[in-house]
């Protein structure tokens, strides 16, 4: 969804010029996975990081994303969906060695930077997965970031609704309902992406285990347990996406599409080309725009496909000579509560996704789908407090889990990717003291409130300012 159009209205003919290109372009695809185009070599990490502007005063958001786009002129920070968002993205690298340092070192700067900018503008930057003083009235459309991409995304899913407004209904500690009447609602909900560039040969693995490690992803991760004043989830960001993009539309007059945000509807068997065939045929088009990129790139696969927001994403990207190649975009964890605990979730996950989707015993096998789904969406609401079904068939503690058997298998696998002892030691040690702790960003934000009571601004003060230390949730003052 980073590809910026020429205009937000559209015909009908748009639609049939967009589909007959689409068409075209996922034949191409299916060839060059049957041809095996794509470029192989070591594995490549990167991220997305997603941040709110803040007032310095009153810890509501900052709508000033533009002017501050203007000061900061920086290549690694980006526009987000709304005016007080911004995404901070880093340099892919290839995963041994230093990288996981490099990378904490790369985002403690560019987070700097930001921040320094927004300071300028009496601004500050939070790294959160929902900011706790957001209210429903300030995610409006005249905070929308002036994009043509995001109008035309808003318009299109209110029209395919027929006007029919969003309905949000969490049942969490409390229960919230709301109507609202745009795609707003989205830009409550900041994330930390990870990616992965993985070859061919082993893509369906690494992405099946993608899949399956998300429960744990967002147990040790979860960040978001306050919207509008309730209590909801510990991962409240999971169910607020997945209602905020809701499309009632009906394709070809045959069934209801199914859901642009979710878990998915299956392992995949074969190939990652399996994603982008259901694309085409299930996911009616969100964005016809006319697209000058060059059809070798895919530029209609590529937007449709950022139309359709899987928690776990297959994504075609390309080289500097023009060759595909396939990364998985992992999308459960949210943004903070540091940017050390960032480094550590990325830690976590490519360690787990290395030792799951190269050992012998094919996880999947051991764990059905409905269940992988399943313990997302538990962990999601408990957090580290969750009871999963794990591939004994048994149901286990999450904390258990995580500590008897993830993160040695975490360990291994960055062991395997031949990362360096120091930072194995340290970002891994990180997650197990936050689990060991019991403490996440939610439960830490929790607990702040049991013992201060519920003042979101206050509450915000002092995140903010234990985060700008970079020490490790499970070390701030509870």
């Amino acid at each position: 969804m980073g590809q910026e159009i020429v205009t937000s209205h559209f015909s009908a003919k748009d639609f049939q010029n967009f589909e007959e290109q689409l068409a075209i372009e996922t034949q191409t695809l299916e060839r060059w996975f049957e041809e095996q185009r794509f470029s192989d070599g070591l594995p490549m990490a990167g991220f997305e990081l997603e941040a709110w502007l803040i007032d310095k005063s009153s810890y509501r958001p900052a709508p000033i994303n533009e002017e501050f786009m203007r000061h900061a002129n920086d290549l690694l920070v980006t526009h987000e969906l709304a005016k007080f968002n911004i995404e901070l993205n880093s340099i892919p690298r290839p995963l041994y060695g230093d990288c996981l340092a490099q990378m904490h070192h790369e985002l403690k700067n560019t987070y700097r930077r930001a921040n320094d900018r927004a300071g300028q503008l009496g601004a500050q930057l939070i790294l959160i997965g929902i900011l706790p003083t957001v209210t429903d009235d300030e995610l409006r459309i005249h905070n929308m970031s002036p994009r043509r991409r995001y109008r035309a995304l808003n318009e299109q899913i209110l029209f395919k609704r027929g006007g029919h407004p969003i309905q949000l209904d969490i049942r969490g500690e409390e229960h919230l309902r709301l109507a609202h009447r745009d795609v707003m609602l989205e830009s409550a909900a900041t994330a930390f992406q990870i990616h992965l560039q993985v070859n061919l040969a082993n893509a369906v693995r690494f992405y099946n285990a993608a899949r399956i490690i998300s429960a744990p992803m967002v147990a040790i991760s979860a960040n978001s347990p306050f919207l509008f004043g309730k209590s909801l989830w510990a991962e409240t960001r999971i169910p607020l996406f997945e209602q905020s993009i809701v499309v009632q539309g009906i394709r070809h007059g045959e069934k209801a599409a199914p859901k642009r945000v979710s878990f998915g509807t299956g392992y995949a068997r074969k190939s990652l080309y399996e994603c982008f065939a259901t694309n085409l045929q299930q996911y009616p088009v969100l964005l016809p725009a006319p697209l000058d990129e060059e059809p070798r790139f895919l530029p209609h696969v590529r937007l449709h496909n950022g139309t359709i927001w899987r928690w776990n994403r297959p994504l075609i990207g390309f080289n500097d000579s023009g060759e595909p190649h396939l990364r998985i975009e992992h999308r459960p964890v949210a943004a903070g509560p540091s940017v050390v605990d960032t480094i550590a979730d990325a830690a976590f996950f490519y360690g787990l996704i290395q030792y799951l989707g190269t050992r012998k015993a094919v996880p999947e096998k051991h764990l059905a789908f409905d269940q992988a789904q399943n313990n997302f969406y538990h962990a999601a609401r408990f957090g580290l407090a969750a009871d999963i079904m794990w591939m004994n068939g048994q149901s286990v503690p999450m904390k258990t889990l995580i500590l008897e058997q993830l993160i040695p298998q975490a360990r291994c696998g960055l062991q395997q990717l031949d990362i360096d002892p120091t930072s194995i030691s340290r970002y891994l040690g990180i997650v197990e003291e936050r689990v060991k702790n019991n403490c996440n960003g939610a439960t830490w934000q929790r607990l702040w409130v049991k013992k201060n009571g519920f003042d979101m601004a206050a509450l915000t003060s002092q995140y903010l300012e234990h985060q700008q230390t970079d020490i490790p949730v499970h070390e701030w003052p509870r």
